[in-house]
């Protein structure tokens, strides 16, 4: 089943390798954003989100991902700090550290589709995985 991802990153080619994953993967980019404002907003129309924490309006990226996962969206948290997060981001499914090979970036979307489904899913290697 495809599910619809957005891709919240300030960084336009990461946040483009990441769509054209997306794509191959089968699914459907629900957008982009770089700022909190815009992944709120997009957030109505994903199934899954790729936060990264800093994004063009600071640190935000913790805040979107709790918001996005008090509506349903199964979030994984990309960033190059993930002790940022500390013990983890309530409801969220993890973090994985960037930089990442495009292996991992598959690797974390299809975990993330697999829990949106709520199906069984081997956690990435290099990924943390969020108490639940």
């Amino acid at each position: 089943m495809a599910c619809r991802i957005l891709i919240v990153e300030d960084q336009p080619l990461i946040a483009l390798c990441l769509e054209e994953a997306v794509i191959e993967l089968g699914h459907k980019p629900a957008g982009m954003a770089s700022n909190m404002s815009k992944a709120l907003a997009l957030g109505a129309n994903a199934d899954v989100a790729l936060v990264d924490v800093d994004l063009l309006d600071g640190p935000t990226g913790p805040e979107i991902g709790k918001t996005l996962a008090e509506s349903d969206v199964s979030v994984v948290f990309m960033t190059g700090n993930p002790a940022c997060l500390g013990d983890g981001v309530q409801g969220t499914l993890g973090v994985i550290s960037k930089p990442l090979m495009d292996s991992e970036m598959v690797q974390a979307i299809e975990y993330a589709v697999a829990r949106h489904e709520h199906r069984l899913a081997a956690c990435p290697r290099r990924m943390i995985e969020f108490a639940r």
